[in-house]
Protein backbone atom coordinates (compact mmCIF):
# COMPACT_ATOMS: atom_id res chain seq x y z
CA UNK A 1 0.00 0.00 0.00
CA UNK A 2 1.41 3.38 -1.08
CA UNK A 3 0.73 6.08 1.50
CA UNK A 4 1.12 9.84 1.46
CA UNK A 5 1.44 11.86 4.65
CA UNK A 6 -2.05 12.90 5.80
CA UNK A 7 -2.99 16.57 5.97
CA UNK A 8 -2.47 18.32 9.29
CA UNK A 9 -5.63 19.75 10.84
CA UNK A 10 -4.85 22.11 13.76
CA UNK A 11 -8.44 21.78 14.97
CA UNK A 12 -8.45 17.99 15.19
CA UNK A 13 -8.71 16.75 18.79
CA UNK A 14 -8.38 12.96 19.16
CA UNK A 15 -10.37 11.06 21.79
CA UNK A 16 -8.57 10.85 25.11
CA UNK A 17 -7.32 7.57 26.62
CA UNK A 18 -5.90 6.81 30.06
CA UNK A 19 -3.04 5.02 28.32
CA UNK A 20 -0.96 1.97 29.07
CA UNK A 21 1.63 3.75 31.23
CA UNK A 22 -0.88 5.02 33.77
CA UNK A 23 -2.54 1.61 33.87
CA UNK A 24 0.81 -0.16 34.17
CA UNK A 25 1.73 1.92 37.22
CA UNK A 26 -1.48 0.69 38.86
CA UNK A 27 -0.94 -2.89 37.70
CA UNK A 28 2.63 -2.83 39.05
CA UNK A 29 1.07 -1.90 42.38
CA UNK A 30 -0.87 -5.20 42.23
CA UNK A 31 -4.20 -3.78 41.07
CA UNK A 32 -6.19 -6.63 39.50
CA UNK A 33 -8.12 -6.55 36.23
CA UNK A 34 -11.32 -5.39 37.89
CA UNK A 35 -9.45 -2.50 39.53
CA UNK A 36 -7.92 -1.47 36.21
CA UNK A 37 -11.27 -1.58 34.45
CA UNK A 38 -12.82 0.47 37.24
CA UNK A 39 -10.02 3.01 36.84
CA UNK A 40 -10.89 3.65 33.19
CA UNK A 41 -14.68 3.55 33.56
CA UNK A 42 -16.22 6.76 32.20
CA UNK A 43 -19.12 7.94 30.04
CA UNK A 44 -18.68 7.61 26.28
CA UNK A 45 -21.15 9.75 24.36
CA UNK A 46 -19.48 9.64 20.92
CA UNK A 47 -18.14 6.90 18.68
CA UNK A 48 -14.60 8.19 19.23
CA UNK A 49 -14.98 8.24 23.02
CA UNK A 50 -16.34 4.70 22.91
CA UNK A 51 -13.29 3.63 20.87
CA UNK A 52 -10.97 5.21 23.46
CA UNK A 53 -12.71 3.37 26.29
CA UNK A 54 -12.40 0.04 24.46
CA UNK A 55 -8.70 0.69 23.75
CA UNK A 56 -8.05 1.34 27.44
CA UNK A 57 -9.87 -1.91 28.19
CA UNK A 58 -7.52 -3.67 25.75
CA UNK A 59 -4.51 -2.23 27.59
CA UNK A 60 -5.92 -3.43 30.92
CA UNK A 61 -6.31 -6.96 29.56
CA UNK A 62 -2.78 -6.88 28.12
CA UNK A 63 -1.38 -5.91 31.51
CA UNK A 64 -3.18 -8.83 33.12
CA UNK A 65 -1.86 -11.28 30.48
CA UNK A 66 -5.23 -11.86 28.81
CA UNK A 67 -3.79 -11.71 25.32
CA UNK A 68 -6.69 -12.99 23.22
CA UNK A 69 -9.20 -10.70 24.92
CA UNK A 70 -6.79 -7.76 24.57
CA UNK A 71 -6.33 -8.36 20.84
CA UNK A 72 -10.08 -8.61 20.27
CA UNK A 73 -10.74 -5.38 22.18
CA UNK A 74 -7.92 -3.55 20.40
CA UNK A 75 -9.35 -4.56 17.02
CA UNK A 76 -12.79 -3.28 18.08
CA UNK A 77 -11.29 0.03 19.14
CA UNK A 78 -9.25 0.51 15.97
CA UNK A 79 -12.28 -0.31 13.81
CA UNK A 80 -13.80 2.87 15.26
CA UNK A 81 -10.80 5.22 15.42
CA UNK A 82 -7.09 5.31 14.55
CA UNK A 83 -5.85 8.34 16.53
CA UNK A 84 -5.94 8.78 20.30
CA UNK A 85 -4.57 11.32 22.78
CA UNK A 86 -2.95 10.08 25.99
CA UNK A 87 -4.21 11.87 29.09
CA UNK A 88 -1.83 14.01 31.11
CA UNK A 89 0.47 11.99 33.32
CA UNK A 90 2.55 12.95 36.31
CA UNK A 91 3.66 16.24 34.67
CA UNK A 92 0.75 18.65 33.99
CA UNK A 93 0.80 20.14 30.53
CA UNK A 94 1.68 23.81 30.11
CA UNK A 95 0.60 26.25 27.42
CA UNK A 96 3.90 25.56 25.65
CA UNK A 97 3.77 21.76 25.81
CA UNK A 98 5.57 19.87 23.08
CA UNK A 99 3.22 17.97 20.78
CA UNK A 100 4.45 14.48 19.88
CA UNK A 101 2.77 12.16 17.39
CA UNK A 102 3.72 8.46 17.58
CA UNK A 103 3.10 6.11 14.67
CA UNK A 104 2.31 2.64 16.04
CA UNK A 105 1.38 -0.82 14.83
CA UNK A 106 -1.45 -2.82 16.42
CA UNK A 107 -0.31 -5.58 18.74
CA UNK A 108 1.01 -6.24 22.21
CA UNK A 109 3.26 -4.07 24.33
CA UNK A 110 6.47 -5.25 22.63
CA UNK A 111 5.46 -4.14 19.13
CA UNK A 112 6.12 -0.41 19.62
CA UNK A 113 8.43 1.92 21.50
CA UNK A 114 6.45 2.55 24.74
CA UNK A 115 6.72 6.33 24.60
CA UNK A 116 3.98 7.04 27.10
CA UNK A 117 6.12 5.62 29.93
CA UNK A 118 8.62 8.41 29.20
CA UNK A 119 6.28 11.25 28.28
CA UNK A 120 4.03 10.77 31.32
CA UNK A 121 6.81 12.56 33.24
CA UNK A 122 7.28 15.34 30.66
CA UNK A 123 5.47 18.40 29.39
CA UNK A 124 4.53 16.47 26.26
CA UNK A 125 1.16 15.95 24.65
CA UNK A 126 1.30 12.45 23.15
CA UNK A 127 -0.98 11.42 20.29
CA UNK A 128 -1.01 7.84 18.99
CA UNK A 129 -1.65 7.00 15.32
CA UNK A 130 -2.24 3.29 14.71
CA UNK A 131 -1.20 2.08 11.26
CA UNK A 132 -3.34 -0.94 10.45
CA UNK A 133 -2.40 -3.60 7.88
CA UNK A 134 -4.37 -3.18 4.67
CA UNK A 135 -6.07 0.00 5.89
CA UNK A 136 -5.31 3.52 4.67
CA UNK A 137 -3.93 6.20 6.92
CA UNK A 138 -6.49 8.73 8.14
CA UNK A 139 -7.07 11.76 5.93
CA UNK A 140 -6.17 14.19 8.72
CA UNK A 141 -3.75 14.33 11.62
CA UNK A 142 -3.63 16.59 14.67
CA UNK A 143 -0.96 19.28 14.69
CA UNK A 144 2.34 18.12 16.17
CA UNK A 145 5.88 19.42 16.64
CA UNK A 146 7.65 16.08 16.19
CA UNK A 147 6.70 12.66 14.85
CA UNK A 148 8.20 9.46 16.24
CA UNK A 149 8.07 6.29 14.13
CA UNK A 150 7.61 3.87 17.02
CA UNK A 151 7.10 0.47 15.35
CA UNK A 152 9.76 -2.03 16.45
CA UNK A 153 11.55 -4.66 14.35
CA UNK A 154 8.95 -7.25 15.39
CA UNK A 155 6.59 -5.89 12.69
CA UNK A 156 8.69 -5.73 9.50
CA UNK A 157 5.68 -5.38 7.18
CA UNK A 158 4.56 -2.15 8.84
CA UNK A 159 8.14 -0.86 8.94
CA UNK A 160 8.52 -1.42 5.20
CA UNK A 161 5.25 0.41 4.62
CA UNK A 162 6.31 3.36 6.77
CA UNK A 163 9.88 3.67 5.48
CA UNK A 164 9.01 5.80 2.40
CA UNK A 165 6.95 8.15 4.59
CA UNK A 166 9.81 9.00 6.94
CA UNK A 167 11.55 11.47 4.62
CA UNK A 168 8.23 12.92 3.42
CA UNK A 169 6.77 13.64 6.84
CA UNK A 170 5.69 17.28 7.16
CA UNK A 171 7.16 17.64 10.66
CA UNK A 172 10.53 16.54 12.10
CA UNK A 173 10.58 12.74 12.26
CA UNK A 174 12.59 10.45 14.57
CA UNK A 175 13.63 6.79 14.25
CA UNK A 176 13.83 5.91 10.57
CA UNK A 177 11.84 2.66 10.01
CA UNK A 178 14.38 1.49 7.41
CA UNK A 179 17.03 1.37 10.13
CA UNK A 180 14.72 -0.25 12.68
CA UNK A 181 14.20 -3.07 10.14
CA UNK A 182 17.83 -4.10 10.58
CA UNK A 183 17.51 -4.81 14.31
CA UNK A 184 16.87 -8.53 14.04
CA UNK A 185 18.79 -10.67 16.50
CA UNK A 186 20.85 -12.34 13.78
CA UNK A 187 21.28 -9.10 11.83
CA UNK A 188 22.63 -7.21 14.84
CA UNK A 189 24.95 -10.07 15.78
CA UNK A 190 26.40 -10.36 12.28
CA UNK A 191 26.83 -6.63 11.68
CA UNK A 192 28.52 -5.85 15.00
CA UNK A 193 30.54 -9.01 15.56
CA UNK A 194 33.80 -7.31 14.55
CA UNK A 195 33.04 -3.83 15.90
CA UNK A 196 35.80 -2.36 18.10
CA UNK A 197 35.60 -3.75 21.62
CA UNK A 198 32.39 -5.71 20.90
CA UNK A 199 31.60 -9.42 21.00
CA UNK A 200 28.26 -10.71 19.80
CA UNK A 201 27.09 -14.31 20.07
CA UNK A 202 26.98 -16.24 16.84
CA UNK A 203 23.27 -16.32 15.91
CA UNK A 204 21.53 -18.02 13.00
CA UNK A 205 17.86 -18.31 12.03
CA UNK A 206 17.17 -22.05 11.59
CA UNK A 207 14.05 -23.86 10.35
CA UNK A 208 12.63 -26.59 12.57
CA UNK A 209 13.31 -29.18 9.86
CA UNK A 210 17.01 -28.35 10.01
CA UNK A 211 17.21 -28.85 13.77
CA UNK A 212 16.89 -32.62 13.92
CA UNK A 213 20.53 -32.44 14.88
CA UNK A 214 22.85 -29.55 15.61
CA UNK A 215 24.01 -28.08 12.26
CA UNK A 216 27.61 -28.59 11.18
CA UNK A 217 29.99 -26.12 12.77
CA UNK A 218 28.00 -25.78 16.02
CA UNK A 219 28.94 -27.27 19.37
CA UNK A 220 27.03 -27.64 22.62
CA UNK A 221 26.05 -25.82 24.74
CA UNK A 222 23.79 -23.72 22.52
CA UNK A 223 20.93 -21.32 23.06
CA UNK A 224 17.62 -21.73 21.25
CA UNK A 225 14.51 -19.58 21.09
CA UNK A 226 11.59 -19.17 18.66
CA UNK A 227 11.97 -16.28 16.23
CA UNK A 228 9.86 -13.36 17.40
CA UNK A 229 9.93 -14.35 21.08
CA UNK A 230 10.82 -11.86 23.80
CA UNK A 231 11.44 -11.67 27.54
CA UNK A 232 12.94 -15.13 27.74
CA UNK A 233 9.87 -16.92 26.36
CA UNK A 234 10.95 -20.47 25.38
CA UNK A 235 14.60 -19.39 25.58
CA UNK A 236 16.71 -22.37 26.68
CA UNK A 237 20.32 -23.42 27.15
CA UNK A 238 20.75 -26.89 25.64
CA UNK A 239 23.65 -29.15 26.58
CA UNK A 240 23.23 -32.05 24.17
CA UNK A 241 21.05 -33.93 21.64
CA UNK A 242 18.49 -35.20 24.21
CA UNK A 243 17.87 -31.62 25.41
CA UNK A 244 17.43 -30.46 21.81
CA UNK A 245 14.94 -33.25 21.06
CA UNK A 246 12.94 -32.47 24.21
CA UNK A 247 12.94 -28.75 23.43
CA UNK A 248 11.57 -29.24 19.91
CA UNK A 249 8.88 -31.61 21.21
CA UNK A 250 7.71 -29.12 23.83
CA UNK A 251 8.12 -25.82 21.94
CA UNK A 252 5.92 -24.47 19.15
CA UNK A 253 7.28 -22.60 16.17
CA UNK A 254 8.75 -23.30 12.75
CA UNK A 255 11.76 -20.99 12.86
CA UNK A 256 14.26 -20.52 15.67
CA UNK A 257 17.28 -18.45 16.58
CA UNK A 258 20.27 -20.67 17.37
CA UNK A 259 23.13 -19.09 19.29
CA UNK A 260 26.37 -20.08 20.96
CA UNK A 261 26.57 -19.65 24.72
CA UNK A 262 29.15 -17.22 26.10
CA UNK A 263 29.80 -17.44 29.82
CA UNK A 264 29.83 -13.86 31.10
CA UNK A 265 29.95 -14.46 34.87
CA UNK A 266 31.98 -12.06 36.95
CA UNK A 267 34.55 -13.03 39.62
CA UNK A 268 31.71 -13.29 42.15
CA UNK A 269 29.96 -15.82 39.83
CA UNK A 270 27.06 -13.44 39.17
CA UNK A 271 25.81 -12.70 35.67
CA UNK A 272 25.32 -8.96 35.14
CA UNK A 273 23.14 -7.57 32.36
CA UNK A 274 23.13 -3.85 31.61
CA UNK A 275 20.34 -2.04 29.77
CA UNK A 276 21.69 1.07 28.09
CA UNK A 277 19.53 3.56 26.24
CA UNK A 278 20.94 5.86 23.56
CA UNK A 279 19.34 9.29 23.16
CA UNK A 280 20.72 11.40 20.33
CA UNK A 281 23.90 9.33 20.50
CA UNK A 282 24.51 9.61 24.26
CA UNK A 283 24.38 6.40 26.39
CA UNK A 284 22.47 6.23 29.68
CA UNK A 285 22.23 3.28 32.06
CA UNK A 286 18.63 2.30 32.79
CA UNK A 287 19.20 -0.80 34.86
CA UNK A 288 21.76 -3.41 35.83
CA UNK A 289 20.45 -6.77 36.94
CA UNK A 290 22.68 -9.32 38.71
CA UNK A 291 21.67 -12.96 38.82
CA UNK A 292 22.97 -16.43 39.57
CA UNK A 293 21.27 -17.62 36.36
CA UNK A 294 22.63 -17.06 32.86
CA UNK A 295 19.30 -15.76 31.54
CA UNK A 296 18.99 -12.42 33.29
CA UNK A 297 15.72 -10.52 33.37
CA UNK A 298 15.22 -7.75 35.84
CA UNK A 299 12.00 -9.15 37.26
CA UNK A 300 13.43 -12.62 37.93
CA UNK A 301 16.95 -11.65 39.01
CA UNK A 302 15.99 -11.25 42.68
CA UNK A 303 16.76 -7.54 42.78
CA UNK A 304 13.80 -6.79 45.06
CA UNK A 305 14.77 -9.54 47.49
CA UNK A 306 18.50 -8.79 47.69
CA UNK A 307 19.94 -5.64 49.24
CA UNK A 308 23.38 -6.75 48.06
CA UNK A 309 22.27 -6.83 44.42
CA UNK A 310 20.64 -3.43 44.75
CA UNK A 311 23.91 -2.09 46.12
CA UNK A 312 25.65 -3.45 43.02
CA UNK A 313 23.14 -1.70 40.79
CA UNK A 314 23.38 1.57 42.70
CA UNK A 315 27.17 1.45 42.32
CA UNK A 316 26.78 0.77 38.59
CA UNK A 317 24.58 3.85 38.24
CA UNK A 318 27.05 6.02 40.15
CA UNK A 319 30.06 4.87 38.14
CA UNK A 320 28.48 4.51 34.70
CA UNK A 321 29.54 7.81 33.11
CA UNK A 322 33.10 7.76 34.41
CA UNK A 323 33.54 3.97 34.39
CA UNK A 324 31.48 1.69 32.15
CA UNK A 325 30.80 4.32 29.47
CA UNK A 326 34.49 5.21 29.30
CA UNK A 327 35.76 1.63 29.30
CA UNK A 328 33.43 0.80 26.43
CA UNK A 329 33.46 4.16 24.71
CA UNK A 330 34.59 2.81 21.33
CA UNK A 331 32.17 -0.12 21.49
CA UNK A 332 29.17 2.04 22.42
CA UNK A 333 30.02 4.55 19.69
CA UNK A 334 30.31 1.78 17.09
CA UNK A 335 26.99 0.27 18.10
CA UNK A 336 25.19 3.62 18.03
CA UNK A 337 26.72 4.54 14.66
CA UNK A 338 25.58 1.29 13.06
CA UNK A 339 22.10 1.40 14.58
CA UNK A 340 21.75 5.02 13.47
CA UNK A 341 18.55 5.81 15.35
CA UNK A 342 17.63 8.82 17.45
CA UNK A 343 16.49 6.55 20.28
CA UNK A 344 17.29 2.89 20.93
CA UNK A 345 18.44 0.47 23.63
CA UNK A 346 20.88 -2.37 24.03
CA UNK A 347 21.18 -5.22 26.50
CA UNK A 348 24.82 -6.05 27.17
CA UNK A 349 27.40 -7.37 29.62
CA UNK A 350 31.09 -6.94 30.39
CA UNK A 351 33.46 -9.80 29.63
CA UNK A 352 36.56 -10.58 31.71
CA UNK A 353 38.77 -9.68 28.72
CA UNK A 354 37.34 -6.14 28.66
CA UNK A 355 35.03 -6.49 25.67
CA UNK A 356 31.35 -5.57 25.62
CA UNK A 357 29.10 -8.59 25.09
CA UNK A 358 26.10 -7.39 23.07
CA UNK A 359 22.92 -9.44 23.41
CA UNK A 360 20.50 -7.32 21.38
CA UNK A 361 19.64 -3.85 20.14
CA UNK A 362 16.04 -2.73 19.86
CA UNK A 363 13.57 0.10 20.33
CA UNK A 364 10.81 -1.51 22.41
CA UNK A 365 12.23 -1.70 25.95
CA UNK A 366 10.19 0.03 28.66
CA UNK A 367 11.96 2.89 30.44
CA UNK A 368 9.93 3.53 33.58
CA UNK A 369 9.78 4.74 37.19
CA UNK A 370 7.63 1.96 38.60
CA UNK A 371 10.18 0.41 40.96
CA UNK A 372 9.41 1.13 44.66
CA UNK A 373 11.52 4.15 45.66
CA UNK A 374 11.98 2.86 49.20
CA UNK A 375 13.82 -0.17 47.80
CA UNK A 376 15.41 1.57 44.83
CA UNK A 377 16.10 5.16 45.96
CA UNK A 378 18.88 5.53 43.40
CA UNK A 379 16.59 4.89 40.43
CA UNK A 380 14.23 7.90 40.21
CA UNK A 381 17.03 10.47 39.74
CA UNK A 382 18.56 8.41 36.93
CA UNK A 383 15.26 7.69 35.21
CA UNK A 384 14.27 11.35 35.32
CA UNK A 385 17.67 12.23 33.87
CA UNK A 386 16.99 9.84 30.99
CA UNK A 387 13.54 11.29 30.43
CA UNK A 388 14.84 14.85 30.47
CA UNK A 389 17.43 13.87 27.87
CA UNK A 390 14.61 12.51 25.71
CA UNK A 391 12.68 15.76 26.20
CA UNK A 392 15.75 17.79 25.25
CA UNK A 393 16.10 15.76 22.05
CA UNK A 394 12.47 16.42 21.09
CA UNK A 395 12.75 20.12 21.81
CA UNK A 396 16.00 20.45 19.87
CA UNK A 397 14.51 18.73 16.83
CA UNK A 398 11.39 20.90 16.95
CA UNK A 399 13.47 24.08 17.42
CA UNK A 400 15.74 23.21 14.49
CA UNK A 401 12.72 22.75 12.24
CA UNK A 402 11.26 26.09 13.31
CA UNK A 403 14.59 27.82 12.69
CA UNK A 404 14.81 26.32 9.21
CA UNK A 405 11.23 27.28 8.27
Amino acid sequence: MQDAPPAIDPGLVPPRITGVAALAHRAYGTDGLDDLLACIARPATTEAEAAALVLDSAFAHQLRFRRQQAQALQTQALDRAQIFRVAEGFCPHSATKLRLLALLAPGDLMVNTPLDFITTHLDVQLDLLFVRPGKPLPARLPEHDVAFFAVSESDPDTLRRLAPLFAQWPRPALNDPARVLRLTRDGVAAALHDAPGVLTPRIAAIDRADLRALPAGWDYPVLLRPCGSHAGDAFELLDGPPALATYLTETAGEKFFLGNFIDYRGPDLLFRKYRVVFIAGAPYLCHMAASEHWMVHYLNAGMTESAEKRELEAAAFTAFDSGFAQRHRAALAAIDAWVGLDYHQIDCAELPDGRLLLFEADTAAIIHTMDPPDLFPYKPPQMHRVMQAFFAMLRARAAAARAAA
